[in-house]
């Protein structure tokens, strides 16, 4: 194999296939996505699969609000055969502490002034949301009933097929193995079956983002950690929203099945890109659960998976173009929340790679940001 292409992008999750669609969309032709494996198989198909627009920096909020108003309507704008299977059942994110109240507080008047309709309630009112909840474990709660559930797999699909109708090429089971620049600019990618030339590669490879961005000798100061989830037997509905707790380490929805999906955080997790399940876990992830919502004690685990999040110094998505490489760009970074951004960062890297001016400004979210000292922590991740 030996062709040329306008753009290649390296994933095959939604960040990838978003691109893509964008980018043909814009009439981009010859436009190639490499995945390594089968689509979706990376954090996309492994993710918790939630949706929020209920975050503490105006960056996230604009990016999170861009994209759920593209959800609500994806069905029809990719022409979806199937359907994605949005449920706006909202987020219920509880306060443990006087602290989260107060970052709450302010929290929710950003979002207000962004348009994001959350608002601050007692636990009373929690407890209303979701009656099998303990509301004497709370202090508060963070609601936004705009926020809710989606299914990666089907979302990943339909910017694919929408992407290939455009006349985008897609090449699954296909490892990139090296990038080639010269005098500073890209020239094509070498992969497995052969070589791509081509003038713009976008890293779009999630937990490998920083192996991609060593190939051109770009190194980005993310690292990809483990995060494990587990999901138990289906049963009738009970419990509409996400529950969410920044401080005590867990987020617990109800799948449209009737499935709970659950999972925590850990800084002690494994960096070495290993994706496999243990037991500790398990047994802090049923602690929690337990302490929080007790009558889910009863439910039977059918299995657990783990994912990668590459995780940025500040918890904010890396996006652009990058110094003394012209034609590479950065689609990376995004701490756990890379699924939830999938129409924003497909809408922005497109714009960025046509020269077009980005419809959300992203200049502080270049990698730049890091070296200059400029950046803005996002306080509400788990």
């Amino acid at each position: 194999m030996n062709k040329t292409a306008n753009a290649v992008i390296i994933g095959g999750g939604i960040s990838g296939c978003a691109i893509a669609y964008n980018l043909a969309k814009k009439g981009m032709k010859d436009i190639v996505i490499i995945e390594k494996e089968y689509l979706c198989s990376g954090a996309t198909g492994r993710c918790g699969a939630g949706i929020r627009m209920q975050w503490g920096t105006e960056m996230n909020c604009k990016c999170a609000k861009y994209s759920v108003e593209f959800f609500e309507t994806a069905n029809e704008v990719l022409e979806y055969e199937y359907d994605i299977g949005f449920k706006q059942g909202g987020y219920l994110i509880i306060a443990a502490t006087e602290k989260e109240v107060n970052q709450f507080k302010k929290n929710i008047a950003l979002q207000n002034s962004l348009g994001i309709p959350s608002k601050f309630i007692t636990p009373k009112e929690a407890k209303e949301i979701v009656p099998h909840m303990d509301e004497t474990k709370i202090i508060g709660a963070a609601f936004n009933p705009k926020d809710g559930h989606l299914d990666p797999f089907h979302t990943t699909q339909a910017y694919a097929n929408a992407a290939k109708r455009l006349g985008v090429e897609i090449m699954t089971y296909t490892e990139v193995i090296g990038i080639k620049v010269e005098n500073g600019t890209i020239k094509g990618v070498q992969t497995d079956k052969g070589f791509i030339s081509t003038p713009v590669v976008v890293n779009a490879a999630g937990g490998h983002s920083q192996l991609v961005a060593k190939m051109v000798g770009v190194d980005i100061p993310v690292f990809s950690e483990r995060h494990q989830i587990l999901v138990t037997e289906p049963v009738e509905p009970m419990q509409g929203p996400m529950f969410m707790s920044f401080s005590q380490n867990i987020y617990c929805q109800q799948t449209p099945h009737g499935s709970f999906i659950m999972g925590r955080g850990d800084p002690n997790e494994p960096r070495d890109l290993r994706v496999t399940s243990g037991w500790e876990f398990l047994e802090e992830m049923a602690k929690t659960c337990i302490k929080f919502l007790p009558p889910l004690k009863d439910l039977r685990v059918v299995r657990q998976w783990s994912g990668l999040y590459n995780i940025s110094p500040d918890k904010q998505p890396i996006y652009g173009t990058v110094k003394d490489v012209e034609g590479f760009y950065l689609a990376c970074g995004f701490s756990g929340h890379g699924f939830m951004f999938g129409p924003v960062t497909g809408v922005v890297i497109a714009e960025t790679i046509l020269g077009e001016k980005p419809t959300i400004p992203i200049d502080m979210l270049n990698n730049d940001r890091f070296e200059k000292g400029e950046l803005i922590l996002e306080p509400s991740v788990v």
